[in-house]
């Protein structure tokens, strides 16, 4: 499956996954075969970051 390219809608994607089917942000990015560095690049640019602590990009 691809992500989605549109950042509002990829933000919500990767937040939902991680909630419901993954325990991190590096076994989904492994699952889906994507750089954390990239993903989190893609979601900073639309002002949101990677919180470790819930797991959440807020």
């Amino acid at each position: 499956m691809s992500l989605p390219k549109d950042p509002m809608i990829l933000l919500s994607f990767v937040n939902t996954k991680l909630r419901d089917e993954f325990t991190d942000l590096e076994e989904f990015c492994k699952e889906e075969d994507i750089s954390i560095e990239s993903l989190k690049e893609q979601l900073e640019s639309i002002g949101f970051q990677y919180n470790e602590t819930i797991r959440q990009f807020k």
